[in-house]
């Protein structure tokens, strides 16, 4: 059958496309920004490995913040819903995702009272997730920023949006920020120990990606925690290409004050002036684009003693595996018999 008088063949549609589609492809996207961010609101998110200190670094940060005359909204988007704890002295905040249940089963709405907390200054509120086993917890972040949506937080004119992010997981609702432009910006916690450091990789891996499929996101820095002196987070942010923003000592003042859910980065304490430092480096702090590293150059950060790396792979044989060899193994072919 003929095609239509003035339609193409698929296939010649098909090739069009496939070229349109290499030929968008080849196009070196635009380099991230490196002026101040322009946007009226700044939209930060924090990753980092689960357990380094971002919930912590995101407490003190948002109340010094605060303290200084901005208005800050916290948003926790782990699904362990800490990230507000520390704010509220160990207090649990209702999550947007529990909430709104609740209410969708009474046939009411969300209202901002309803998830939106305060203290001296900072607006806080926890997304939440699924129980465990019963639900995506990328999904679950998609549906709280639906919810924020519906609330208006484009209108809500806050100075700082900071976004708590597990670190781990920099796919689906995790990299929900990065994927669609949510942010300007990602500032990565992390410390001298390996596991932390791959993960800060994988954030900057994951913002590059996006930077080549068009997006804009770029990295502020790193902020260093339970900084030891030894050096490897600081060896990892010159190759990555990224600053510094603060580095925050293993100081046992530091570790049981947070232990009992207290702010320190107060006006006045010890440790405000670090924590005033970091609201100045993290608001004025441009993206930039990052350069990964390599799962090799990462290993090279640290001593040998400490990474293994004298090991040397060696390949598994059949023989390691059944004892022999050579296996004969029975076909598993039916054969009929000439009839």
């Amino acid at each position: 059958m003929s095609s239509t008088c003035g339609t193409p063949p698929a296939s010649v549609v098909q090739f069009t496309m496939n070229d349109r589609l290499r030929t968008e492809a080849s196009i070196e996207p635009d380099p991230v920004s490196t002026g101040p961010v322009t946007k009226e609101t700044q939209i930060i998110a924090i990753y980092g490995k689960g357990g380094i200190g971002k919930s912590f670094t995101l407490a003190n940060l948002s109340y010094m913040m605060a303290q200084m005359g901005k208005k800050v909204l916290l948003i926790g988007c782990d699904p362990k819903s800490d990230t507000t704890s520390l704010l509220f002295g160990g207090k649990a905040c209702p999550t947007i995702i529990e909430t709104s249940s609740k209410k969708k089963l009474a046939g009411e709405q969300v209202a901002i009272g309803d998830v939106c907390f305060k203290r001296d200054g900072v607006f806080a509120m926890e997304l939440g997730g699924p129980e465990v086993g019963r639900g995506c917890g990328g999904r679950g972040i998609i549906h709280g920023f639906e919810t924020l949506e519906k609330l208006g937080f484009h209108d809500w004119g806050f100075d700082y949006v900071l976004l708590d992010f597990l670190g781990d997981v920099v796919c689906g609702g995790f990299g929900l920020p990065i994927a669609r432009d949510m942010c300007q910006k990602v500032i990565v916690v992390g410390s001298n120990d390996l596991q932390s450091l791959y993960v800060a990789n994988n954030v900057c891996s994951a913002v590059e990606y996006f930077r080549k499929l068009g997006g804009n996101v770029g990295v502020a820095g790193l902020v260093i925690n339970k900084d030891d002196g030894t050096g490897e987070a600081q060896a990892f942010a010159d190759a990555a290409g990224i600053p510094v923003l603060a580095a925050i000592p293993a100081n046992e003042d530091i570790r049981r004050k947070s232990a009992s859910y207290e702010i320190i980065g107060r006006p006045g304490t010890q440790w405000a002036p670090l924590f005033e430092q970091l609201a100045l480096s993290v608001a004025g702090a441009p993206p930039v684009r990052p350069k990964p590293m390599t799962q090799d150059g990462l290993l090279g950060l640290f001593a040998s003693d400490v990474v293994g790396r004298n090991i040397v792979l060696e390949p598994a044989t059949l023989f390691d595996m059944v004892g022999k060899n050579e296996v004969f193994k029975e076909s598993l072919e039916v054969v009929y018999d000439a009839v």
